[in-house]
């Protein structure tokens, strides 16, 4: 069975694997005041070119969005969020269940535009009724999105415009991303991305980590007493140094952008042979991951051999899946890949 179905598959690179051996035995503080923290958020700065930045690591995505945004909202405050977000759609009610509400507006390929995000929040502040309103408190937007698409840089540059002119903080998603970071079709660095957003996190699990999830506020802006905060949800981990060591490896000599690249090579691979074969994209994703539409009949025959992600039902005869390619996949998968999708035609 090759198995295709998501980037979190596989543990954890070796390297990560084999720096946990060797610091295994050293005893150091908890909490995330060990050295190896310090050490990656220091690289982390680099990165970002961003040396006033704060920077937080917490263990996976749901936990992370979910602290960050009750961290950073009033009680009387929601979100907003594109009708598809993970935020709002596979979390569980994650963000509800910490007492705030997701406010969606529609989505684009899983992007939201500046104009419709403008138009929502000067309806509210209109509305001579918002006291008696949940207010939006914060932007959440995800990069790359649940469809695998791309904000460019000029739209990223006015969302953070809108937000700033509303005064609300705009909150990335970076569950995958080091694989917008190594696109072939973009022009968004870890720098522009500290200058447009409030907050942001740059995602390990599913970039060569077991585990982690590495939070960012570039602009001297985190929130009040944030440790208790995440205590308080059960997220601070004693043994941080598991976080610490991981990141320190993943940004050293480049290794979290080369493994992300190495994702993007496997997925343009993927999609140029399934070109080739007459497979049909549900849209154009420049990321590692691949939407396809293909017929009922096909699904049932293909998941015998392959592990996919169903992904959406445009009409009752087609189905939409995701293939994902990750920083452990190999050519010899995606060849085998491309052969038996092929052999469906």
């Amino acid at each position: 069975m090759l198995s295709f179905a998501n980037d979190y598959q596989e543990g954890a690179h070796e390297k990560i694997l084999q720096r946990l051996i060797e610091t295994n035995l050293e005893p150091v503080s908890g909490y995330g005041t060990d050295p190896y923290c310090e050490l990656a958020k220091e690289k982390i700065r680099r990165a970002c070119e961003c040396p006033e930045a704060d920077i937080w690591f917490l263990t996976g995505g749901t936990q992370t969005n979910q602290v960050v945004i009750d961290a950073m909202l009033a009680p009387y405050e929601g979100v907003v969020a594109a009708e598809t977000a993970h935020v709002a759609a596979h979390e569980a009610g994650a963000i509800e269940y910490s007492g705030h509400k997701v406010l969606t507006i529609p989505q684009h390929e899983g992007k939201i535009l500046a104009e419709e995000l403008e138009t929502f929040l000067r309806k509210f502040w209109d509305d001579e009724n918002h006291e008696h309103m949940v207010f939006p408190g914060m932007v959440y937007i995800s990069h790359p999105t649940e469809y695998g698409t791309l904000y460019t840089k000029n739209e990223l540059e006015n969302l953070s415009a809108i937000c700033e002119a509303y005064q609300i903080p705009l909150y990335m998603d970076g569950a995958r991303l080091g694989y917008g970071l190594m696109s072939s079709n973009t022009d968004v660095t870890l720098s522009v991305i500290a200058r447009c957003c409030d907050a942001f996190y740059i995602g390990g699990t599913k970039v060569g980590a077991l585990c982690g999830e590495a939070v960012v506020f570039p602009k001297n802006n985190t929130p009040k007493h944030f440790l208790t905060r995440i205590k308080q949800h059960g997220a601070l981990l004693a043994k941080g140094r598991l976080l610490g060591i991981q990141f320190d490896t993943l940004f050293t000599d480049d290794l979290y952008f080369v493994l992300s690249r190495h994702a993007i090579d496997m997925a343009e691979h993927l999609k140029e042979g399934l070109l080739e074969k007459g497979i049909s994209f549900y849209l154009e994703s420049p990321t590692n991951q691949q939407f396809l539409l293909l017929t009922d009949e096909q699904i049932e025959r293909l998941k015998h051999e392959v592990s996919f992600s169903f992904w959406e039902k445009p009409d009752e005869d087609h189905t939409v899946i995701r293939l994902a390619t990750s920083w452990a996949t190999t050519k010899e998968q995606v060849d085998e890949l491309i052969e038996v999708i092929g052999n469906l035609l």
